[in-house]
C-alpha cells in the first residue's frame, strides 16, 4: 500500500507522462480564457490537467481540493444527507500541518511544463472557518504563484479575511451567485461594495452567468470595477435565476463581455466553468467553450 506521500509522488510524477502534448495558448485577441479545475470534476483528479491541455487550455483557476489531491491529501467524504465526514477532515488537518510549501511550488512546476498557468486559487471558506485555514489559503496560494485567490464564502467570513489579504498583500475575490434573497451572499452589486470595503485587497470573482441570472449586467458592472475584479467566470444563464444552458443559448452575453476585455485589455483572466449539462464528456464541452470564446474575440 502506498503511503499518502507515496501517493502525491506517483501521481504528480505521472501527469506529465499522461500528456502527449504541451498546451496551446487560449489567449485570443489579447484576452487570456481558462477554466476553473471544478469544470472536470467528473475526471479522476489525475487527469484533471492532461483534460485542460486537451481541451485547449493553458490558464486555469485551481480549486484547493484539487491541488491538495494531488499532493496525496486524505480525501473528505460526505454522507447521503450531506454530513461532514468528522475523521477526514481530522484526518486532512493533520495533513495541512505536515505539508511543507514547496511540494506545492513543485506542483507548480508540473503545471508549467504543461504549459498550463496556474493564475487562481480556488479556496472555499465555509462559515466558521479558523484563522488558521485561511492564513494557510494565502500560503498555498503564494507557493502555487498564482496571483489571486478566489472563494465561495459569506459576507462574515469576507470581513475576516481582509486582513490577512493585507498580510500576504493578495487579491481575495469573492465569488458571485444568485442567492440575492440572502444579505450574506455575494450576489448584488451592493454585496460586492461591501466586501470591497473590508481592504484594498478585497475584490470579486464576477460570474457572469450567475450576475446575469440574478438579473444585473456584467458588462456596465466590470466597466466600473474591472480595478477590483480578480477574475471572470464564464456560463451561459437564463435571466429571472433561470438554468445553466448551452453556451449560445442563455441571456448571458459573453461574446459582449469578452470584446468589452478585448478592447478596454483589463488584463484578468476569463474563466469557462462548464456546468450545463453537455452532451459529451467535458473535455469535448471545455474545448467547445474555449472555440465559443475564440469566435467570439476574432
Amino acid at each position: 500500500m502506498y503511503t499518502r506521500r507515496q501517493f502525491g509522488k506517483t501521481v504528480l510524477a505521472g501527469v506529465p507522462a499522461a500528456m502527449a502534448l504541451h498546451a496551446a495558448s487560449s489567449k485570443f485577441g489579447g484576452v487570456q480564457i481558462g477554466t476553473i479545475s471544478y469544470s472536470l470534476r467528473a475526471l479522476p483528479v489525475d487527469q484533471i490537467l492532461p483534460g485542460m491541455v486537451k481541451a485547449g487550455i493553458s490558464e486555469v483557476e485551481l480549486m484547493s481540493n484539487h491541488a491538495e489531491a494531488l499532493m496525496g491529501a486524505p480525501a473528505v467524504k460526505r454522507s447521503p444527507g450531506g454530513l461532514p465526514d468528522t475523521e477526514g477532515i481530522a484526518a486532512l488537518k493533520k495533513w495541512r500541518a505536515g505539508v511543507s510549501m514547496d511540494q506545492f511550488k513543485d506542483l507548480r512546476k508540473k503545471f508549467d511544463a504543461a504549459g498550463v498557468n496556474i493564475e487562481i486559487l480556488c479556496y472555499n471558506l465555509p462559515k466558521g472557518v479558523s484563522d488558521e485555514e485561511i492564513d494557510y489559503s494565502f500560503q498555498m496560494a503564494n507557493a502555487l504563484g498564482a496571483k489571486a485567490i478566489s472563494s465561495t464564502a459569506q459576507m462574515v467570513t469576507a470581513k475576516r479575511v481582509g486582513p490577512f489579504a493585507d498580510k500576504h498583500k493578495m487579491m481575495w475575490g469573492g465569488h458571485g451567485h444568485d442567492k440575492t434573497e440572502d444579505p450574506e451572499e455575494f450576489s448584488t452589486p451592493e454585496s460586492f461594495a461591501m466586501i470591497m470595503s473590508f481592504g484594498k485587497y478585497m475584490g470579486v470573482n464576477l460570474d457572469i452567468g450567475h450576475f446575469t441570472a440574478a438579473n444585473y449586467d456584467p458588462i456596465a458592472y466590470i466597466k466600473e470595477h474591472h480595478a477590483r475584479i480578480t477574475n471572470l467566470h464564464l456560463k451561459d444563464r437564463k435571466k429571472n435565476h433561470g438554468p445553466n444552458m448551452p453556451w449560445g443559448q442563455g441571456d448571458t452575453n459573453i461574446k459582449g463581455v469578452l470584446q468589452l476585455l478585448k478592447k478596454e485589455k483589463y488584463g484578468f483572466p476569463a474563466n469557462a466553468e462548464y456546468e450545463y449539462m453537455g452532451q459529451d464528456d467535458p473535455v469535448t464541452e471545455l474545448a467547445r467553450c474555449v472555440e465559443f470564446c475564440k469566435a467570439a474575440l476574432a
